[in-house]
């Protein structure tokens, strides 16, 4: 096992078995199962990669690693998204206030801190969403 991978262990929130597929069908709003399904499928086929269930809730696709303040290194996802009550929201493709090219373009969203939410996926501009996810993937994917 990577030393990185090690302190991952004593998070709540890793990667696990769990059914991608089994748990969007859970989600108890069709409009939202319907977008978190979308997206789903538009990510995978910008990134070429599988969805992996981290924790309960969230989909990440790939892998990024990171030293945290107390310099443990971590690995998260690098792109992602989970259907929440409120918004879909779309992971790792704000980070730092980078992109605002494409979010300037993209169609009615909100942000925060590395998250995109969204409130209908399809009231975005698909291509402009393509773009924000190839970016994103290309700055957040590691490959070690």
């Amino acid at each position: 096992m990577p030393s990185w991978a090690m302190a991952a262990d004593d998070r709540l929130t890793k990667p696990g078995p769990g059914d991608v597929r089994a748990y969007l069908d859970t989600v108890p709003d069709a409009h939202r199962r319907a977008d978190a399904v979308a997206a789903l499928d538009l990510i995978r086929d910008v990134t070429a990669a599988e969805p992996v269930l981290w924790g309960d809730s969230m989909i990440g696709f790939g892998t990024q690693h990171y030293t945290t303040a107390d310099g443990r290194r971590r690995e998260w996802f690098a792109v992602g998204l989970a259907p929440r009550k409120a918004a879909l929201t779309l992971y790792g493709l704000t980070y730092y206030d980078s992109d605002q090219d494409l979010l300037d373009r993209l169609g009615p969203h909100s942000t925060g801190k590395g998250c995109l939410y969204v409130k209908r996926l399809d009231a975005l501009d698909r291509q402009v969403l393509v773009e924000l996810v190839e970016r994103s993937w290309a700055a957040n994917h590691s490959t070690e």
